[in-house]
């Protein structure tokens, strides 16, 4: 047995057969203690029947060295005050506090006496230690759990079963470090209270909130006990850990709603197969930006209950308002799992959505109409064809203006069913009076569709506001001119108003607005008739020589049957 071990267990029986010292007490009746190294703050004093752990050098007067723990490379471990250690060392301990330095003189009659230690310690000698105290402890110890910082908001907090993925630095009582979650740039992530932590981690960590830091002092018998773990935490060790809970959530939980903003007028929510496009800011449960729809100036645009997105997303969008703001809690497993996602989501992370929903829409969704005036005693309304004017304002459905007629000189013309407005405005302008007023909802697919157009965003929700000025009767679609009865028997002839056998422009011209003039026809309304009747010329002049002949004259039902041309 190594000298060292031997002194060891001689302070140990000695102080168990409770032998006091046997030789000449000399000088000194009691230990004789000088306090040189006191710590500010003393959370707690050995005391009689407390476990203690500590490092000491054993000297003789002349300073020679007869043991230390630390040529052993472990230190001391035992309980204080009940007679296993030599009585000197015994009273020399009580009232230290952790991290506490003593120097301990022990008078022979406190130590070893007349006998010694054969080999070691002569007898009758002084000893003088130098001592350090690492850890206390006792075994009606509880858990010591200090909250250091807690969210404002704390909507729940950790139970059994729960997974949590926490942050933490792990020290011995006395400060050394021995493991930190940080070092390895990765939480610590496990079920609670399901036996895979240690008791007082398991205990420690109920009831803590999401972004809660908290302190938690486990004794020995709640940790590693008796053996220690591998060579960073001793036999009978207190542990302190330094928590930050950085999230948590439950196998069984689904996905958690809060409705930030839901507008007052919420004629419609979404549904499965609904077209959505929103904002969103994705952080993770201790604030972390991972994701920013924002940022990109852009908004995410998606079916939703269809797959496309996170499961959790999928559920968390259905029953949305446009223009509402809803919170998305996603736990990991309606979320990116185990595995997380690129360099920002951690495996097992719940993620937070704070969505923001500008439109939605259906594939199958046709033109809503909102009629908001219509005269009275209106009997005459819009067709395809007809040729109308009218002042709109356009904007999205979130509010965002985007073009006005009103910022014109006039207001805004065109043919309906000519193919000159988007499909859904068209649709929306049809059956309308003089003076009505409409609101209209046009879904993209009627609009600009995924593409979108300058200054719309793709697959985006269009707003009307749309006025009818006016309306003219139109033509049906390839006529420029339209009888109202028959045409002449000898229409060469009398549009030939000089007789001369041609009809040169001027001379056509002045006899279709005769025509227009007298009610027995119709120009294609315009705001600029002389187009359409240089136009209509155009048309008949087949050889453009600037004169229309016989031949070349020809009705549009005529060249309908011969399938040639275009129309008069």
């Amino acid at each position: 047995m190594a000298p060292g071990s031997r002194l060891l267990l001689l302070l140990l029986l000695l102080g168990s057969l409770g032998a006091p010292g046997l030789g000449d007490p000399g000088p000194l009746e009691d230990v004789v203690i000088d306090r040189y190294y006191i710590p500010k703050v003393c959370l707690r004093e050995a005391q009689m029947g407390d476990f203690i752990r500590y490092h000491y050098n054993g000297t003789f007067k002349d300073g020679k060295k007869f043991d230390s723990s630390y040529d052993r490379g472990a230190t001391v471990a035992g309980v204080v005050g009940v007679g296993r250690l030599i009585t000197g060392m015994d009273r020399g301990l009580q009232g230290m506090c952790v991290n506490e330095r003593r120097h301990l003189i022990v008078p022979p009659h406190l130590g070893y006496g007349s006998i010694g230690v054969a080999g070691l310690i002569p007898p009758d000698a002084t000893l003088y230690f130098d001592v350090v105290m690492l850890d206390i402890w006792n075994k009606k110890d509880k858990l010591q759990i200090t909250t250091l910082s807690k969210p404002e908001r704390c909507n729940r907090t950790v139970e059994n079963s729960d997974f949590v993925r926490y942050h933490y630095n792990g020290t011995l009582l006395d400060g050394t470090p021995f493991d930190s979650s940080y070092s390895k740039d990765s939480t610590y992530d496990t079920y609670v209270g399901t036996g895979w932590l240690i008791k007082g981690m398991d205990q420690g960590l109920l009831g803590m909130c999401a972004g809660e830091k908290r302190s938690i002092i486990i004794p020995p018998f709640l940790a590693y006990g008796e053996k220690g773990y591998g060579t960073v935490i001793p036999p009978q060790a207190s542990l302190v850990f330094s928590v930050l809970l950085v999230d948590f959530h439950n196998p069984k939980d689904g996905v958690f709603l809060e409705h930030l903003e839901v507008p007052e007028s919420c004629k419609r929510r979404a549904v499965t197969g609904d077209f959505v496009r929103y904002h969103y800011n994705g952080t993770l449960m201790d604030g972390t930006l991972f994701d920013s729809s924002y940022s990109r100036n852009q908004t995410y645009n998606t079916y939703i209950g269809k797959g496309y997105i996170i499961p959790g997303m999928d559920q968390g969008l259905q029953g949305v308002c446009v223009g509402e703001r809803r919170r998305v809690i996603v736990p990991p497993h309606l979320a990116y799992g185990e595995n997380g996602a690129g360099d920002k989501i951690p495996g097992s992370a719940v993620l937070i959505f704070d969505v923001h929903v500008i439109d939605f829409h259906n594939p199958a969704d046709p033109v809503e109409i909102e009629t908001v005036y219509r005269p009275e005693g209106c009997n005459v309304t819009t067709r395809d064809r007809d040729f109308v004017r009218y002042h709109y304002n356009c904007s999205l459905l979130d509010g965002t203006k985007l073009f006005s007629s009103h910022d014109y000189e006039k207001p805004q013309e065109v043919t309906l069913g000519a193919n000159k407005v988007i499909e859904g405005l068209n649709s929306g302008l049809l059956g309308m009076c003089t003076g009505e007023r409409r609101v209209l909802i046009v879904p993209p697919h009627l609009g600009h569709g995924e593409s979108g157009a300058r200054g719309v965003p793709g697959s985006a929700v269009l707003r009307f506001e749309v006025e009818l000025i006016s309306m003219e009767e139109g033509v049906p679609e390839g006529y420029l001119f339209i009888w109202h009865g028959d045409p002449p028997e000898s229409l060469y002839e009398h549009m030939d108003l000089n007789k001369d056998g041609e009809i040169p422009a001027d001379e056509f011209s002045a006899f279709i607005k005769t025509q227009v003039a007298e009610g027995k026809g119709r120009l294609m309304p315009s705001s600029d008739p002389e187009k359409v009747i240089a136009d209509m010329f155009r048309n008949q002049d087949r050889n453009q020589d600037g004169k229309i002949t016989s031949e070349e004259l020809k009705l549009k039902s005529d060249e309908d049957q011969e399938k040639v041309h275009e129309e008069l």
